[in-house]
């Protein structure tokens, strides 16, 4: 957040030296030059005369060294009031050290004796300058050269002897050689020691740094030792500082000891190129930074009044950007405001706090500030800005921002201390109390308020938070912008849950354009989201991608889903998730489905692999790599496994070599392997057979593809089919095994025990092998029930045939025949008629 830090100690400093040494020193020595020699010349000049005298001069001297000189061209003293008046006069004061060469000059000079009142008829020049080196040489000798001399203009000068009171009612100009300046109007109150510049105070300093200084009026005061000035405005090339009322305070040598700085107090940095640069992306050049206080209050050291603290009090706001212009003018932050200021395409950063204190090294160098009352630092960034960056860089990379990427972050505490580096750059900012960021993005309708016990954070070259650390009792909430106020745990919309991550730390990254990067969180992180939880040792989320990535021992429930992995990825955006490495899924909170068959029972179904793709509506999961489902006893291995855990059903594929045989490829919907390629990882599960005296067989079958849904109790394979038994082996092109219901289960098949097969439906390239007998054909229907197969030759005309070692050779239009004894029933027709082929022993 690019804040204007380094230009506060130039102008603190800057504004107290030249103030004090300029205007209240030339005011403070004129004052006592003119009235001591005033006073005296009426004494000097004898007021008795009662006749005209052309040129005299008078002067008074202690120990051989002359303390000034009056001269005058002419001195009148009229009989009438005894008014005196002299012309042409001159007036030079060397001091009692003859370490001064004050000049006063004026054409003409009254003096009333019933008033007291010394007056200076037109213009009275004044000229303020040291003579250190007065003493070596001769009484009234003029210095070798100017040292900064100080130089006064003004009329209407009025001296009164009686009272010491003296007051210009014209306007008053002061010159030296860094600096020029005026006033209109000036009163001295010799019993209070104060002076008053009545109005239009102005100062022009051309070195070392241009500036300008005006004030609606001054007061000078002996007592205390202060200059005050109101509605006070300060002035250097692109930058302006004012304020209703400015006090310095002034030690017994004329040095500053401490300004206080009243009412409205309002900075103004107006940017140019380098400038800007420091304070945003823009180019524009009418871009800048403000800031304002209610109080300002100063403390400065030594004869050079070096700056080493500025207190700033009472609103105190600092801003860049378009937004600044508001500061500027003096408004508060409130209600809409505080929502977030916007800007018109640059960005915009803003600092407020109830308190600021700045301290500075030696060299007026701000090294660090601490904030206090309710700090804030808002960072925000326009909506055109974001679409003109996303259409620049749309197709450089596939994460560049969109429009609603525009993030506005603001960071709150009830203190932050900031480290400054070379008095310019935010280094480090440490808060104390309970702080928290807010991250806005308008465009997505989204906020994100990141809150733990302390944040420490560091800044880029351009004064703008580039990392932060945060604990211990980290906690990010974020969901869709509602009625909620931020920070009470319910910013969501109505009737839309937040979206919260607690750990024990977290580190967020900011975007260099602004805006969040990524929040990585460590130690305990929990993260819930509605219905879903999850746990973790560590935690990354990235803004790009709304991705929440969880790892070492990552652990997601929801509804009823429990799935573990080394890394878990989930997109907050549409709910999916993917884990990688040893995952497990758990699916519980099961109810029973009597009409089910394989997946019917209420107990957990259990699911493993290598990886999973799971999407969260519908509730679909992909399992990859040595995948393996089951409900107690019923197990479905594959390559691939998707299972949709609301319908119960389950799709699984095997893998074959690709065509050049050099690595493995799905089979996909068909499609069959070819012979000389074999399944080399296909899919596998068991079931149960059982005969009329209740006694269970498994069979075990083989497939290149699987689907099965529970509420048909079907399963369909198809790729090459293989399904054996104890004593029958079954192959096809494609089976279709239909389950018996749990409610019709026979009686003593508990949970362990796999799904019973009530049907299977073999077709294509049929063949049944058993211990004594081979059968052949397109067709087959088996029914558990009876132990019974039904041969056919199916619909490519081809007739099934059995082949037995004692009976020989058996065809027919349908073959019927049982898996316990040796009976064929045979079907024949006119067409084609039965023929059994008998092997006689030889």
């Amino acid at each position: 957040m690019a804040l204007p830090f380094s230009r506060l100690r130039r102008w603190f400093a800057l504004g107290a030296i030249l103030m004090i040494a300029t205007v209240a020193g030339m005011y403070f020595y004129a004052r006592w030059r003119v009235h001591k020699v005033v006073h005296d010349i009426p004494a000097k000049i004898g007021l008795d005369i009662q006749q005209t005298a052309e040129g005299f001069s008078v002067s008074k001297s202690v120990e051989g060294r002359t303390l000034f000189t009056v001269s005058a061209s002419k001195a009148v003293q009229f009989k009438g009031g005894g008014r005196a008046e002299l012309h042409n006069v001159k007036i030079v004061i060397y001091g009692k050290d003859a370490g001064r060469f004050d000049r006063i000059t004026g054409d003409d000079f009254e003096y009333d004796p019933a008033s007291g009142n010394v007056s200076a008829k037109g213009t009275v020049l004044i000229d303020l300058e040291a003579n250190p080196e007065g003493m070596r040489h001769s009484d009234q000798t003029a210095p070798e050269r100017t040292r900064d001399p100080i130089h006064l203009e003004t009329s209407g000068l009025v001296f009164n002897r009686n009272t010491g009171n003296a007051s210009a009612t014209g306007k008053i100009v002061f010159q030296t050689p860094q600096a020029s300046g005026s006033a209109v109007g000036i009163e001295y109150v010799a019993k209070t020691g104060t002076m008053t510049l009545l109005s239009s105070v102005a100062l022009d300093v051309s070195r070392p740094q241009a500036l300008r200084l005006n004030a609606d009026r001054g007061l000078i005061s002996k007592q205390p030792r202060q200059v005050v000035l109101t509605a006070v405005r300060l002035t250097r090339e692109r930058q302006q500082l004012q304020s209703d009322r400015a006090t310095f305070f002034l030690r017994e040598d004329n040095t500053v000891d401490r300004i206080l700085a009243e009412g409205n107090v309002r900075s103004e940095f107006h940017g140019r190129a380098s400038f800007n640069s420091e304070m945003s992306n823009s180019n524009t050049s009418n871009s800048g930074a403000h800031g304002r206080s209610d109080r300002a209050e100063l403390f400065l050291t030594g004869t050079r009044n070096q700056l080493t603290t500025a207190i700033l009090s009472g609103n105190v706001q600092l801003a860049s950007g378009d937004a600044a212009s508001r500061v500027s003018t003096g408004e508060r932050n409130t209600g809409e405001q505080n929502q977030g200021l916007r800007d018109r395409g640059a960005q915009v950063a803003e600092a407020s706090a109830g308190r600021v204190t700045l301290h500075f090294s030696g060299q007026q160098i701000l090294q660090t500030v601490h904030a206090e009352d309710g700090v804030r630092l808002a960072q925000k960034k326009s909506q055109s800005e974001a679409v003109a960056m996303s259409s620049a860089n749309s197709s450089a990379t596939a994460s560049s921002p969109t429009k609603g990427d525009a993030q506005d972050v603001e960071m709150t505490a009830p203190v932050m201390d900031f480290i400054v580096k070379d008095g310019r750059q935010l280094e480090r900012a440490e808060t104390s109390g309970p702080p928290q960021i807010v991250i806005t993005q308008p465009g997505s309708n989204q906020k994100t308020v990141v809150t733990a016990a302390k944040f420490t954070a560091k800044f880029t070259e351009k004064n703008r938070l580039a990392t932060l650390h945060g604990e211990p009792d980290a906690k990010i909430v974020s969901g869709k912008i509602g009625d909620g106020k931020i920070g009470d745990g319910k910013i969501g919309a109505p009737g839309q849950p937040d979206r919260v991550s607690t750990s024990q730390m977290l580190d967020v990254i900011f975007r260099p354009e602004g805006g969040v990067a990524s929040i990585k969180q460590a130690g305990g992180v929990t993260y819930v989201d509605g219905t879903l939880k999850a746990w973790a040792q560590r935690g990354e989320y990235t803004a790009a991608d709304q991705l929440l990535v969880l790892s070492e021992s990552p652990r997601v429930v929801d509804n009823g889903m429990t799935t573990t992995a080394q890394t878990i990825r989930m997109n907050r955006t549409t709910g999916d998730a993917i884990a990688e490495g040893n995952v497990k899924s758990t699916y519980s909170d099961l109810k029973a489905q009597p009409d089910g068959g394989m997946l019917a029972s209420a107990d957990p179904i259990h699911v493993t692999s290598r990886s999973m793709t799971a999407h969260r509506s519908p509730a679909v999961a992909v399992y990859t790599g040595d995948a393996r489902l089951w409900q107690n006893a019923n197990v479905v291995e594959a390559p691939t496994l998707q299972f949709d855990r609301d319908h119960r059903s389950l799709v699984a594929q095997g893998m074959g070599q690709d065509s050049a045989g050099t690595g493995l490829r799905p089979v996909r919907a068909g499609q069959s392997p070819a012979p000389t390629q074999p399944l080399t990882q296909p899919v596998s599960t068991v079931l149960v057979q059982v005969d009329k005296s209740g006694k269970a067989t498994p069979v075990t079958i083989t497939s290149a593809r699987l689907n099965y849904a529970d509420a048909e109790r079907k399963i369909f394979l198809d790729g090459g089919v293989t399904a054996k038994g104890s004593d029958t082996t079954l192959t096809a092109q494609q089976m279709t095994v239909f389950l018996r219901s749990r409610s019709e289960s026979q009686a003593g098949a508990g949970p362990g025990t796999p799904g019973q097969v009530e049907r299977i439906v073999a077709e294509g390239k049929v063949v049944i092998t058993q211990p004594t007998r081979h059968a052949t054909g397109d067709r087959l229907v088996y029914t558990a029930a009876e132990d019974k197969f039904v041969l056919t030759g199916g619909s490519s005309g081809g007739t099934p045939s059995i082949f037995d070692a004692e009976r020989g050779k058996i065809t027919g239009d349908s073959l019927t025949f049982y898996r316990h004894d040796d009976r064929v029933l045979v079907e024949g027709k006119e067409t084609s008629p039965t023929v059994t082929r008998t092997q006689v022993a030889r």
